[in-house]
């Protein structure tokens, strides 16, 4: 925390940077250049902001001082002598992480580096309204105090959530409402938290971590595929995140499938997510059994059968039961049969598969193929590669920390 020790907090220090001016916004864009890329060069940075050597030196020798960049090494020699690799020093701020799901939640801090310091999941329901909502301001508390960090260490609290959330508006046009109130959900967590706030989608959140630390790292077009309770698509492409106009952008669940399929929440019928995604296969494991169907998980859900969800599904498959196996399978090739339909729009050089459905791997990944290879053109399918996300199921916080860290370091220099 050298950076603060003449600083209340950090929204103070980067209030001073504001007061140097140009300068100061200098100093901003080359730690939020540093923070994108980790570690990079003088001459990286002045080729990044079109500025002379004695100026970056300048500001690199300021910043150095100020406690917010150190020297990381030496970096690969072009024909001449090694470059100084800047980097920068952990620990001089933190964003609060929120991933919730529909069951769960996970919250997580993250240092300006990206190192997770602290991690905690529970139980929760995702609802309608906001009525149980003050249990993660309790949870944060909690995890803050054992971190032993406080508030004014924290940058902002940057949170994901399944369904369509609107970045601009702050608010989700599913969850979380408020009938009696007017003020956005970010507005309602700003009040909470005492600290700016972000939402984002979650499958945007997994496209971003992905791009900053997974398979799609130095991949300008990917697409990330979010197999959980639901089904969403992150798209990657010219080396970004692409969120459409309202960060809507995605929405692959919910394209017709089956005109007399299942009714979807959505209030459509038919949807892929309604025989492509975790709720269609408990669904359709629930309907097994309850029909008589013979398979382990009757005894996995200790004959609790509302009590089934997906990794139950893919433990009995892993067993060797192949009720569960047909199921996964069932699943894949519908999924296969949309992301046939995706790499003949966006012609991705990779495809990433995340979430609970993704653990399945071989029960789900091959009849997958199977039908990306049936259904998809084969000068454009064999140009992509899928492959199952290795951040287990970190990929959404990663995310949560990278979008955030940018945007409160912009934010608080307006």
């Amino acid at each position: 925390m050298k950076a603060l020790n003449h600083f209340h907090d950090i929204k103070t220090l980067l209030h001073h940077f504001a007061g140097e001016g140009k300068k100061g916004l200098l100093k901003v864009k080359i730690i939020r250049f540093i923070f994108e890329l980790k570690e990079v060069s003088v001459a990286h940075i002045c080729e990044k902001l079109d500025l002379s050597i004695p100026s970056v030196t300048k500001l690199i020798g300021e910043l150095t001082s100020e406690g917010w960049i150190e020297k990381k090494g030496e970096g690969a020699s072009r024909g001449g002598r090694k470059p100084v690799m800047l980097g920068l020093v952990s620990g001089l701020f933190y964003v609060l992480c929120i991933d919730i799901e529909l069951f769960a939640v996970k919250i997580a801090l993250f240092d300006n580096t990206l190192n997770m310091e602290r991690r905690i999941d529970f139980p929760f329901n995702l609802s309608k309204s906001r009525e149980d909502i003050q249990i993660l301001k309790q949870k944060t508390d909690e995890l803050l105090e054992t971190a032993g960090l406080n508030k004014e260490q924290l940058i902002g609290v940057s949170i994901c959530m399944p369904g369509l959330v609107s970045e601009q508006k702050g608010d989700s046009f599913f969850y979380l409402k408020d009938p009696y109130s007017n003020h956005s959900l970010a507005h309602y967590f700003e009040s909470l938290f005492g600290l700016p706030v972000i939402i984002q989608n979650d499958v945007n959140a997994a496209a971003q971590g992905e791009l900053k630390h997974g398979k799609a790292k130095g991949v300008k077009d990917a697409l990330v595929l979010l197999m959980d309770w639901g089904l969403g698509l992150g798209i990657i492409m010219d080396g970004k995140v692409r969120k459409g106009s309202l960060g809507f952008s995605g929405e692959i669940g919910h394209i017709p499938f089956d005109y007399n399929g299942e009714l979807c929440y959505c209030g459509k019928q038919g949807c892929l997510e309604t025989i492509a995604s975790g709720n269609a296969l408990v669904r359709l494991a629930k309907d097994g059994i309850n029909a008589g169907q013979h398979s382990i998980l009757y005894e996995l859900c200790n004959r609790e059968i509302d009590s089934i969800e997906p990794k139950l599904i893919i433990e009995a498959a892993n067993k060797g039961d192949l009720f569960a196996i047909k199921l996964l399978s069932q699943v894949g090739s519908a999924i296969g049969k949309g992301i046939s339909t995706l790499i003949q729009i966006f012609n991705p050089e990779l495809i990433v598969l995340e979430g609970r459905i993704a653990a399945a791997e071989q029960y789900i990944t091959l009849p997958m193929l199977q039908a990306i290879n049936t259904y998809c053109m084969t000068q454009i399918r064999e140009h992509t590669q899928i492959a199952v996300s290795q951040l287990s199921d970190n990929a959404n916080l990663i995310g949560c920390a990278v979008e955030g860290i940018e945007q409160f370091l912009i934010a608080d220099m307006d």
